[in-house]
């Protein structure tokens, strides 16, 4: 990294230092000191960095005006690991290499990504970072050329390869797509393809999507594949196992059975496997109507565009907590849908509905399906399928509170607005089951609580191997909890009282 720091340095090395304080990774908080002049975090070079109260997620941040290097940060880091995570170490120093070059790279083409037509939702979106995990713009192993040519904030556009797979080898539900015989591959996998044909196809060319992975075909059609890389952790790869895809679409077809007036699921049933977990796709069909990913509601054109953002992130909280609320306390199931898998789909006379994608990820409870006459899916995954409402509660408050509902209204509203209009949606979704047991201890884990629980992505994604950690699934790690931002003195005042009535407790439908 060098003794010069570079521009973009100090952003990077506040995020990573948050995220370290956040999970406690090597009792990091235990370095925290207390005096008149204020809360320090001590680092291993001696200096006492401000700290000051936070407002999302966790008790204190880095405060405005400190300046950090990011191998301050990466000394501290090493000073605090266990040995046996020295491997781990390492590769978050080269994560955090990676997603500060991944920066510059991205400010050097701003200005040109800024003159693109507005209607590319996808790549505006993935203009924004994501809202916990601080090197979210490292992907291993790609070069600054393939970044500007896959990536999505590039908003490159470029053509698809294919391979030619023998018959028996493929699994799936849909015999093939395309031209008979025929794998779509991404360019950035074929190298990693052994013993298999490249072959001529149809000249596809396709845009990347917020997900990369996942190419956009047209307006109504993606394509999932996968890619050799990793994001969110180096243990988050971005391959595709066989069974994911058949999890996915029995998943899909799930929630279709329980979904909402105003919630549609994504067309996720064509899709084939070879084996390999670089072999394999997905056709995803999308519904008619204007769509917008819910994580470009933070781009701040995109707002502008749209008018008026508190209306709408009204009705989308009000749209995604009342069905969040209900699968969980009637069904027993919460979504692993997050705001990179959720999207509002804006039809005539200016209705909202919730589109819902990549379902792989949920959590259900065998025994609350049954008890409603649903028979439980079939899930090659077990990890999908658990009794413990407690399980359910750490999915709903990590992924559907934390990312799909604070991060966005956070994002577009200024604090105590957002705030007050979660904790509204959130009582009036949770108001209509009464004194139901399960929304009894979803108040409880919510509304009521002191403390929130949270994801030690880092330390379950790189730091930390899962044979130390424990940790059956990187993506359901916890052991790291954050002030109740909707318990806040400032939600005691006339906030409230001004909301729209579609989300204040008890006001209903």
């Amino acid at each position: 990294m060098g003794d010069r720091m570079r521009p973009r340095e100090p952003y990077l090395a506040k995020r990573v230092l948050d995220a370290l304080l956040r999970e406690d990774y090597g009792d990091l908080s235990k370095r925290v000191t207390r005096s008149k002049e204020g809360v320090a975090l001590l680092l291993a070079d001696g200096r006492r960095v401000r700290l000051a109260p936070g407002q999302l997620f966790q008790d204190f941040v880095v405060a405005e005006g400190e300046l950090l290097g990011l191998e301050q940060v990466l000394n501290t880091l090493q000073e605090i690991a266990d040995p046996e995570d020295s491997d781990g170490v390492a590769a978050f120093f080269d994560e955090c290499v990676e997603a500060l070059h991944a920066l510059e790279l991205l400010d050097e083409h701003r200005p040109l990504i800024r003159g693109r037509e507005l209607a590319d939702y996808e790549s505006l979106a993935a203009l924004v970072d994501h809202p916990i995990y601080p090197t979210a713009r490292a992907r291993a192993g790609l070069s600054d050329e393939e970044l500007l040519a896959y990536a999505p904030e590039f908003a490159p556009s470029f053509d698809l390869r294919w391979v030619r797979v023998p018959a028996e080898r493929v699994q799936g539900a849909a015999a093939h797509w395309g031209p008979e015989g025929l794998f779509p591959v991404h360019p950035l996998t074929l190298p990693k393809l052994e013993g298999v044909q490249v072959a001529q196809g149809p000249r596809l060319t396709v845009r990347p999507t917020l997900s990369m992975r996942t190419v956009q075909l047209d307006a109504r059609t993606q394509l999932k594949l996968p890619l050799p890389t990793t994001t969110l952790g180096r243990r988050n790869r971005r391959s595709i196992k066989p069974a994911t895809l058949a999890d996915g679409a029995a998943a899909e077809l799930l929630l279709r059975r329980l979904a909402d007036p105003d919630i549609l699921l994504a067309d996720e049933q064509t899709y084939a496997h070879a084996g390999d977990e670089y072999l394999g796709w997905m056709l995803r069909r999308l519904p008619e109507g204007r769509i917008i990913p819910v994580a470009a509601l933070s781009v701040p054109e995109v707002r502008a565009e749209l008018g008026d953002v508190e209306g709408l992130v009204t009705r989308y909280l009000r749209t995604l907590l009342r069905w969040n609320v209900r699968l969980f306390v009637r069904y027993g199931v919460a979504l692993e849908a997050h705001q990179q898998n959720l999207a509002l789909v804006l039809t005539g006379r200016d209705r909202l509905k919730l589109l819902v994608k990549d379902n792989d990820g949920l959590l259900a409870s065998p025994a609350r399906l049954a008890a409603a006459g649903i028979e439980p899916p079939a899930f090659a995954d077990e990890r999908m399928l658990t009794d413990d409402p407690h399980a359910l509660a750490d999915v709903f408050v990590t992924i559907t509170l934390h990312l799909a509902a604070a991060s966005i209204a956070f994002g577009a509203l200024p604090a105590e607005r957002a705030a007050a209009l979660v904790r509204s949606c959130l009582e009036a979704a949770l108001d209509e089951h009464g004194d139901d047991p399960m929304a009894r201890l979803l108040r409880a884990r919510t509304l009521e609580a002191a403390r929130l629980t949270g994801k030690s992505m880092i330390t379950a994604g790189t730091l930390v191997a899962k044979e130390r950690s424990g940790a059956r699934d990187i993506n359901k790690f916890y052991g790291t909890s954050g002030p109740n931002y909707l318990r806040v003195p400032y939600l005691t005042g006339n906030l409230l009282v001004g909301l729209p009535p579609q989300c204040r407790a008890g006001s209903g439908p």
